[in-house]
């Protein structure tokens, strides 16, 4: 399957009205291990937020289930001076009992609190982006969303996304509120939501791939470093250029939290790779 791409562009205007940069910032790796409990040096994590700001991301991805709640906080003390010129997403519909312990709840109820919890966390009287994390198999997707478009209509929630769903949910969603963006595990490795990029794109929605930066197995190691030392680059920033030339409406939520690295990271978005390299990659 030939991929089609275009010159890299370096904003996207989520619901055609929050011009963001798309090489964004996600927040999970600012928690304890397993995503549970506070960041370990939590002045350390600060300073990481407060650096990706200053160099220009103007896109922070969080979650009330990092932590959880901890992180939602962590935001808030680190950039709550810096609101008025970023855009600040998180994500409900989890429950947490444990480190790397992960529980869906769609109860309407929940995801109600869910969202107040957000914005009381966040210190906000509207979230810029509201998502929800995953969709519950055993409540109709009509349902969960319902607080969600009604929270909407209160002015709590400027826009919605939706996380790890196909077409079809996306399709039904859109019934009840309107959906600008969705977030599915996709990389240079897995590329399972090929088809969810392109309905995406021809539908003005985000695309926001988590896990940006699995790479993929070692078969593709001698590609990568070839491209990347023509572009004096490392290989990461490579797997990233690559995602950002794939199609125009990815936003990237790369995390670390290590300043060095974001730093990095935030490099790649000025990359062009050529059209042969990104067919290379793409084989």
């Amino acid at each position: 399957m030939k991929i089609l791409t275009s010159k890299t562009t370096p904003t996207f205007k989520l619901g055609g009205e929050l011009e963001v940069n798309r090489l964004g910032y996600g927040c999970m790796r600012l928690t304890g291990p397993g995503v549970w409990g506070d960041a370990l040096d939590r002045d350390l994590a600060m300073g990481v937020l407060v650096s990706a700001v200053v160099n220009g991301v103007n896109f922070i991805d969080t979650a009330d289930s990092y932590g959880p709640h901890t992180n939602e906080v962590l935001v808030h003390d680190a950039l709550k001076d810096y609101y008025d010129n970023i855009v600040i997403a998180t994500k409900g519909g989890f429950e947490r009992s444990g480190p790397s312990r992960w529980e869906i709840n769609g109860d309407p109820e929940y995801i109600a609190n869910c969202i107040e919890g957000s914005l009381q966390r966040l210190g906000k009287k509207q979230i810029q982006l509201w998502q929800l994390h995953r969709v519950d198999p055993n409540i109709p997707v009509e349902e969960t969303l319902a607080p969600v478009a009604e929270a909407v209509k209160a002015g709590k929630i400027k826009f919605v996304g939706l996380s790890e769903v196909d077409i079809d949910i996306i399709e039904r969603a859109q019934k009840i509120v309107p959906i600008v963006s969705v977030q599915n595990h996709y990389n240079l490795n897995e590329r399972t939501w090929e088809h969810v990029i392109d309905y995406t794109s021809q539908n003005a929605m985000a695309f926001i791939p988590w896990f940006p930066l699995a790479a993929g197995p070692d078969k593709m190691k001698e590609k990568l470093e070839k491209i990347a030392i023509a572009h004096s680059a490392t290989i990461a920033q490579i797997a990233l250029a690559w995602l950002l030339k794939r199609s125009p409406n990815i936003i990237l939520i790369s995390g670390t939290s290590s300043p060095s690295h974001l730093l990095e990271n935030i490099d790649a978005a000025q990359l062009q790779l050529t059209d042969e390299e990104f067919e290379n990659l793409s084989k």
